[in-house]
């Protein structure tokens, strides 16, 4: 089995570690480190688990665990490693920014399992990318792998209310959120950078724009995403170009059905729908932000890094009733 421990228990996040992990065949939860709440029962803040463990958060950690998942605020990651030290054969998931960006990333492999299999394989240290950093990349890297990116790129995409944390604040309210849109961070989203970096890796002197618009959506998890670029290809080339670049990778399906967003919630599946519209390519991207843009992105990435088939633990139904 693999020994896992969870920094920053209490988050969105570590919810979902802890609900996936409660069925993963090939892992255990050793400990749960919450500096706020040591001593708790975790089912005092994770109400969803009653019934199904008997764990206590902690405020210490054991070093010798196999894989550790750090679920912190953004900047906290390198801070806390910096202050603890764990075992030489100690793997660690990020869920955090700190490692995701060259040249910050350092030792730590960028966990984009479509993009990087074989390098998270290897990995001791694995940067689990952002939610909608992940469902982007997933609709634009088959066409930069083709270098077919050669126009300007215009990104809407909404979230739910889970992507801001589980801390409240004054847009994230239910009073607030529902009934109730607007956008946020326009053009400068900070997810930008990874998706920029997948980018030029794939075509290398990529300089097209990437006009990102994030929104907040009234609905408390998903992230859907539509964007579009100008490109000669036909329909049927595009779509024969996005099954190629899929067709080994389990949780992508692509498609040229219209699709919503209630078929990806509670999965590790991100839905790709491709239109061609004269000469603009219209695609959309969803995903669970709290599992495939997260929690479920995370186990995957563990999956690989152990040897195991990466869909074990992860092979979830989603519900659109």
């Amino acid at each position: 089995m693999i020994k896992t421990g969870i920094i920053g228990g209490s988050g969105y996040t570590a919810g979902e570690l802890l609900r996936l992990l409660q069925n993963h065949p090939k892992a255990t939860v050793d400990f749960v480190y919450s500096t706020t709440n040591a001593g708790k029962s975790v089912t005092d803040v994770h109400q969803d688990l009653l019934g199904d463990t008997d764990l206590l958060f902690t405020d210490t950690i054991n070093p010798e665990v196999n894989l550790v998942f750090l679920c912190l605020g953004h900047g906290q990651s390198k801070a806390f490693l910096e202050k603890h030290h764990f075992a030489p054969h100690t793997r660690i998931i990020d869920l955090g920014n700190d490692f995701r960006l060259h040249p910050d990333a350092g030792s730590f492999v960028y966990g984009l399992p479509e993009l990087n299999r074989k390098k998270i394989k290897m990995a001791q240290f694995v940067a689990n990318p952002g939610c909608f950093a992940t469902a982007i990349q997933l609709a634009l890297v088959p066409l930069a792998q083709d270098q077919e990116l050669q126009n300007s790129i215009h990104i809407n995409a909404t979230t739910g209310s889970t992507g801001a944390g589980v801390q409240p604040s004054g847009t994230t309210h239910h009073s607030w959120r529902t009934n109730n849109m607007s956008h946020y961070k326009a053009f400068e989203h900070q997810h930008l950078g990874e998706i920029q970096q997948s980018l030029d890796k794939l075509q290398p002197g990529f300089n097209q724009e990437l006009l990102f618009i994030p929104n907040r959506g009234d609905f408390s998890r998903g992230i859907f995403v539509t964007l579009y670029t100008q490109t000669e290809k036909s329909l049927d080339a595009i779509v024969a170009l996005y099954k190629t670049f899929y067709q080994d990778h389990p949780f992508v399906v692509v498609t040229t059905d219209t699709i919503h967003l209630k078929q990806v919630v509670q999965t590790n599946k991100c839905i790709i729908s491709l239109e061609k519209k004269g000469k603009y390519l219209l695609i959309t991207s969803i995903i669970d932000n709290l599992i495939k843009g997260a929690s479920g992105q995370a186990i995957q990435n563990m999956n690989l890094m152990f040897g195991l088939d990466e869909k074990t633990g992860l092979q979830l139904k989603s519900g659109s009733f």
